[in-house]
């Protein structure tokens, strides 16, 4: 069934976007909890701007290939659902298990919500190109942008979290289209 093979390839993808995190929070602790929300939006847009610079030029100069660089966005945008809660409930935390907890309790409703979108849209993300994958990244991060920009104030759309969550799904379709 295509829909146990996702769920399968979706949760190895994030087990080793798991593996990173912790091994980045062995090295360098928690410090990304200095970030603002908008300096997170901000480092996924570098990371997605790159994968479309290197998609459209052909030129990686760096020499690190764009799989790193979806990781990366999902593990910001985790930080980012990370960070979002812990100022929503106004508290600290340098724990790492509790980091690590939260990191596995936001990747698992994202988890569970692709899996109640894929059962509707049929799969349909098999046939897309992964350079729409990183157009429709882009498009997020623009939304969440504007949101901030408007101090989190929504008339008729979805808010941060969702968008932060359908860029994680969007980066592990890609990842697992490649």
């Amino acid at each position: 069934m295509q829909v146990v093979k996702t769920r399968d390839q979706y949760n190895a993808i994030l087990q080793v976007c798991r593996n990173i995190f912790e091994r980045k929070n062995s090295d360098y602790g928690t410090s990304w909890r200095v970030f603002r929300p908008q300096s997170i939006t901000d480092q996924i847009f570098i990371k997605a701007q790159r994968i479309r610079n290197i998609e459209t030029s052909s030129k990686n100069l760096v020499g690190e290939d764009i799989e790193i660089e979806f990781m990366g966005i999902i593990n910001y945008s985790i930080i980012a659902l990370i960070q979002l809660q812990l100022i929503d409930e106004t508290r600290e935390t340098g724990d790492v298990n509790e980091i690590l907890a939260l990191y596995d309790y936001h990747a698992q409703l994202t988890r569970d919500l692709m899996l109640m979108k894929n059962t509707d849209y049929g799969e349909a993300w098999r046939d897309m190109r992964i350079s729409s994958f990183t157009d429709l990244i882009l498009v997020k991060i623009a939304r969440i942008k504007q949101i901030e920009d408007n101090a989190g104030k929504t008339i008729a759309s979805e808010g941060i979290s969702a968008n932060y969550q359908d860029i994680i799904n969007y980066a592990i379709f890609a990842l697992i289209r490649m």
